[in-house]
């Protein structure tokens, strides 16, 4: 029969994983926290920005733009999470309870599970759209809710599992160094998880880019082809391109360092880069509202009206409205996300 640990401190935990609690506030405790607190509050005010303008704005009122803004809620939550690990790292580690410990952590898998797997179905969304020549998804609203409520519930169930039994707790062995009272055996599957995700990603995006440059290749070699559905499909190879970019840079080394830890990989100073790969994989909740949104021109023209930018009082400073045409009798965006 196991012996369980569950009445022993975070800090029992931390010394049978051989990582460090600092008693006192060192130089590089101070660096990341000012850092984290700082990229948190500006992912929250951007993403609370994306939030409101979908809400606002009812020509965003479409499939793409509800999943931009559940993905925004997701990178909201990042934000929050991030915050509160914030509050709650350093010094003030050894301090936690179990239980506290778990929330932090659980808030963390939480929200950045949320933010890929949003990622993966705008990802999707975006394939079927432009594959099939259209704007906007015909989705219809109950099926954009469902994949959002299926969104969360994923995102739940990830971040929750190592609360209710996924732990090693009761298996001392098997506990990892990033996160002590964490078993190895679930870091591998939420690094591979995850890698699996981006690797999906990668192949529906590739199969986009092809098919736009192709596309872009063929309207060329017409002198007829409008200009304006020229420069939308660049725009697009363009988006795809930082997507990937900002996705890769942000995303692999953090599910690399998991799964070298979730392996068991002793000649693997994962404990020196932990801080820096999470906060990095942060930085990308911020990327997302800048890539999805900034580069959207009636999303911009919101968030100037939502700021009342006093520019905005002089009407030859107004976004031009020549990105709307109509679709089905609607007027829609002429989006390149």
């Amino acid at each position: 029969m196991k012996h369980c640990f569950y009445n022993e401190t975070v800090g029992f935990f931390y010394n049978n994983s051989r990582k460090e609690l600092s008693a006192h506030w060192r130089p590089k405790d101070v660096l990341v926290v000012a850092l984290g607190l700082a990229v948190s509050a500006v992912v929250l005010l951007t993403n609370l920005l994306v939030i409101a303008a979908v809400a606002t704005n009812r020509r965003f009122h479409y499939p793409i733009y509800y999943l931009l803004a559940n993905l925004a809620a997701a990178d909201l939550f990042a934000g929050v999470a991030y915050m509160f690990l914030m509050f709650h790292t350093g010094p003030r580690t050894a301090q936690l309870s179990l239980k506290t410990w778990f929330i932090r952590q659980s808030l963390l898998d939480t929200s950045l599970t949320a933010s890929v797997v949003n990622l993966l179905a705008i990802a999707v969304e975006r394939h079927r759209t432009v594959l099939t020549m259209q704007l906007h998804s015909e989705m219809s609203a109950q099926r954009v809710v469902g994949l959002i409520f299926s969104i969360w519930a994923a995102a739940l169930l990830l971040g929750l599992i190592p609360s209710y039994g996924w732990h090693c707790l009761c298996s001392l062995e098997s506990c990892s160094r990033m996160a002590p009272l964490y078993s190895r055996s679930y870091l591998t599957f939420w690094a591979v998880s995850n890698l699996v995700v981006f690797l999906v990603m990668v192949v529906v995006y590739g199969h986009i880019f092809v098919y736009v440059r192709r596309r872009m290749a063929r309207m060329a070699r017409h002198t007829g082809a409008h200009p304006r559905h020229r420069d939308t499909v660049l725009a697009l190879v363009k988006t795809v391109t930082i997507i990937l970019g900002a996705f890769v840079v942000c995303w692999t080394p953090g599910q690399v360092v998991l799964l070298l830890d979730g392996l068991g990989c002793q000649s693997c100073d994962v404990l020196a880069v932990e801080k820096y790969v999470l906060l990095l994989a942060e930085i990308n909740s911020l990327i997302n509202a800048i890539v999805y949104s900034w580069r959207d021109n009636e999303m911009r023209s919101t968030f100037r009206r939502l700021l009342c930018l006093p520019c905005l009082r002089n009407s030859k400073y107004a976004a031009p409205e020549r990105g709307l045409h109509s679709h089905n009798g609607h007027f829609t965006v002429d989006s390149s996300i």
